[in-house]
């Protein structure tokens, strides 16, 4: 097993910070406006003194959030269609969830499909794009997704007698090479479904390059941004995208998922599964009643990840890329410095070393299983994950012979003591 390039201590390298350290990244942040400490005063849940690394299962959510749930769980809502107040405030709360979504990705709200997750409305998606299949088409994915947005894929796909083609990760970066798609993709794919990021190792290919193999081919493109939305400023039409799905929870929202057409128009085309036979456009992919209360929150949420840095001014969308482009600029000296520290244990194996990536980091550790790495972490206030192996991108790299990995995620709040503090909880398993 290979997964990772030895222990030398190579400081993490990210595309908008090709010469710098660590430290020259922290210095540059210093004169930004995004604040860690100003940002870790909106998480209550920060209080119960744990190192929250968890963020691979989401973020904590901020007291915004929280409150505007609250809120609007106390306010007349009722269905949408009357026209008293609040048939009307239900109507104004899907509205706005809509916008915020369109907002995060750079879109038309008309093109935003509400639902419970990303993994569960890819699974509408892959249930209506797949009814027009036939014997012999093709859809790719990859071994680096998040299962979410590949099973629906190859369930569609045995369906129909589709094949399926996998994109490969090269075992010692953990890269997914945009050039193998030239030859995975041709006139028979009819999608190809890709992520972002990966919440498991981090990784962030090249979306645009991969996605312009599809569209030379008519494919659609599929972009499962769910990891990379809290930590990039996001464009669905830079990236090539056709559709982009996304989970509030992974930024503290609540759980709700959206999927954002680029063209509104293609819902209209697609088979319906909604409980209503007329309904048109998103409301085509939608299943039952909103949960109103949740939207509320998805709205302030979104308000909160546009409010990362204090200078950021103008429309929300605005305000998303300044904010955003803070935190990715701040999260990359921490990952500079983690993984630099990680590398120089002896008996820690970083996994990856990939040239751009989002701040979720995972390792081994010699001649201890992963499960027992996490209780140890527990012992000393940190969370995090283990992971056996056996799915997934680990599973291509074969992870599960030396134990399993242990997985960690930076947040808005991860503050440089708490960095330091999973470090000297790692050394101790020496």
């Amino acid at each position: 097993m290979r997964p990772g390039r030895g222990n030398r201590p190579t400081l993490l390298r990210d595309d908008a910070y090709p010469a710098t350290t660590g430290l020259d990244i922290l210095r540059t942040v210093c004169r930004m406006a995004f604040d860690v400490a100003q940002v870790r005063g909106l998480f209550p849940a920060l209080g119960d003194g744990w190192v929250h690394l968890d963020t691979p299962a989401g973020m904590q959510v901020p007291e915004q959030v929280a409150t505007a749930v609250s809120t609007a769980l106390r306010a007349p809502v009722s269905g949408p269609g009357g026209i008293f107040p609040a048939s009307q405030r239900a109507e104004a709360i899907v509205e706005a969830a809509r916008r915020a979504f369109a907002d995060l990705v750079g879109a038309d709200p008309a093109g935003v499909v509400l639902g419970p997750s990303s993994p569960v409305l890819l699974e509408r998606l892959a249930d209506a794009v797949g009814q027009g299949w036939l014997l012999g088409d093709e859809v790719v994915v990859s071994r680096l997704d998040h299962p979410g947005n590949v099973l629906p894929w190859q369930r569609a796909a045995q369906r129909s007698g589709c094949t399926v083609r996998w994109g490969e990760v090269d075992i010692e970066t953990c890269e997914l090479p945009a050039w193998q798609y030239g030859d995975l993709v041709s006139s028979r794919t009819k999608v190809v479904a890709i992520t972002a990021a990966s919440g498991a190792v981090g990784t962030r290919p090249d979306v645009r390059k991969i996605a312009d193999y599809a569209r030379a081919a008519g494919a659609l493109v599929v972009v499962d941004a769910s990891a990379a939305a809290p930590f990039l400023p996001l464009d669905m039409t830079a990236m090539g995208a056709d559709i982009v799905a996304v989970s509030a929870s992974a930024w503290g929202g609540p759980p709700v998922g959206a999927l954002v057409f680029r063209d509104a128009s293609l819902l209209d085309r697609l088979p319906s599964c909604s409980l209503d036979p007329g309904a048109r456009g998103p409301e085509r992919l939608e299943l039952g009643p909103h949960a109103y209360p949740l939207l509320a929150g998805v709205v302030a949420s979104v308000d909160y990840l546009a409010s990362l840095d204090d200078a950021a001014i103008g429309p929300r969308r605005e305000r998303l890329l300044t904010s955003l482009g803070s935190v990715k600029a701040y999260q990359a000296g921490l990952m500079a410095s983690l993984i630099n520290e990680l590398r120089a244990l002896r008996h820690v194996m970083v996994i990856g070393d990939a040239m751009r990536r989002i701040p979720s980091v995972a390792f081994t550790i010699a001649g201890t299983k992963a499960w027992a790495a996490v209780e140890h972490l527990a012992e000393r206030g940190v969370c995090a994950f283990s992971d056996n192996g056996q799915n997934g991108v680990f599973a291509a790299l074969g992870v599960g012979e030396v134990g399993g990995a242990v997985r960690v995620g930076l947040a808005h709040y991860t503050n440089t003591v708490e960095v330091d503090q999973l470090v000297r909880a790692v050394a101790e398993l020496r």
